[in-house]
């Protein structure tokens, strides 16, 4: 019975030993990982920011086309017969 203890003990030891390895391992891939998520992030909030500029320069362009042509209209329906 005092062997089997022995026995026992020491594959606790082992096992638990391994977990702290393991443990300290992951803890430099896990802050490898938070550094690729933050610059993850960062790309694509600037991919997000340079659609958006796109867009809204697009959409001023457009509106800026549809009033000139809208005050073409309107100027050509009040001007005095000729």
């Amino acid at each position: 019975m005092k062997k089997f203890l022995q026995k026992l003990c020491f594959a606790v030891l082992l096992v638990s030993t391994a977990g702290i390895a393991f443990a300290q391992s992951d803890s430099q891939s896990a802050k490898q990982d938070m550094k690729d998520a933050g610059h993850d992030t960062k790309n694509a909030a600037k991919k997000t920011g340079h659609a958006v500029k796109k867009t809204t320069k697009k959409t001023t362009h457009k509106a800026a086309k549809k009033t000139k042509e809208g005050a073409r209209k309107v100027e050509d329906k009040t001007a005095p017969p000729q």
